[in-house]
């Protein structure tokens, strides 16, 4: 056989094993948007490679709560999309066992500690609504944001985490909203911000917080369609070097649910 006929056949499998991947990661993200009583959230994901590090989820709980997360781990293709899968089946073991948010992300770094990989991490936020309260408690690391959009506009919120599987130390503090009706909060992962122009500007937070404050009172998946939109006007074309994932929670007026 020639060398151009292995090269070929390691190609041809490489291909193979990616399409896989993909598959294996599409599995872990929703499938379509969440609809739970005065509560809509959508998604949208966009990786850099064929498969990516960025992750998400959204679920309704037994005591009727929703959660909420979303992670970001270092580095690119099918080693972070794999790193990913670890912090998601972690999350998974312990996202509706009723802790809080900051308990949540503690038990995430332990956990992430013990199989430990060198040079990986998991940035993360997660949240929890309840909407017998409306209230929401929110946990970040490493993470920008989330933002809150409300009728008094937009403002980004500040809480401070070190990112899991980096430190035994690492300490998480839970944040409480008290949300109104028609406000949303924006989740997105820092592919987004660090968005370049040929210019080799980034698209920033400031820009993301201007679109956000002239969208105030849309539907989620609107929003998000505004926001991939600006970057790709944004970027122009170039290619970028970061994941970009983004999950939209809206709390409105109470509606049937649709069957």
């Amino acid at each position: 056989m020639s060398f151009d006929g292995v090269e070929s056949d390691v190609e041809k499998l490489r291909e193979e094993e990616l399409e896989e991947a993909r598959a294996i990661q599409s599995v872990m993200l929703p499938t379509e948007p969440l609809r739970a009583g005065a509560v809509r959230i959508s998604h949208h994901f966009r990786p850099v490679a064929a498969v990516g590090g960025d992750f998400l989820d959204y679920f309704e709980m037994s005591d009727g709560s929703v959660g909420l997360y979303l992670g970001d781990v270092s580095g690119k293709g099918l080693a972070a999309a794999m790193y990913a899968a670890l912090a998601v089946g972690t999350l998974r073991g312990v996202h509706k066992t009723g802790q809080s948010p900051a308990a949540v992300l503690s038990t995430l770094n332990r956990r992430l500690l013990v199989r430990a990989v060198s040079r990986r991490y998991s940035a993360t936020q997660y949240a929890i609504f309840d909407p017998r309260t409306a209230q929401m408690q929110v946990a970040s690391a490493g993470m920008l944001g989330p933002l809150h959009l409300s009728a008094e506009g937009c403002r980004a919120l500040v809480i401070p985490g070190l990112p899991p599987g980096l430190f035994e130390e690492a300490e998480y503090d839970t944040t409480t909203l008290n949300l109104q009706a028609g406000d949303s909060i924006l989740f997105c992962t820092d592919g987004i911000t660090d968005a370049f122009n040929p210019e080799n500007e980034p698209f920033g937070l400031s820009r993301l917080h201007t679109l956000c404050e002239n969208a105030l009172r849309v539907p989620p998946r609107e929003l998000l369609e505004r926001i991939f939109a600006a970057v790709e006007i944004f970027t122009h074309g170039r290619q970028q070097h970061d994941d970009m994932a983004a999950a939209v929670f809206h709390y409105g007026l109470l509606t049937p649910r649709k069957e």
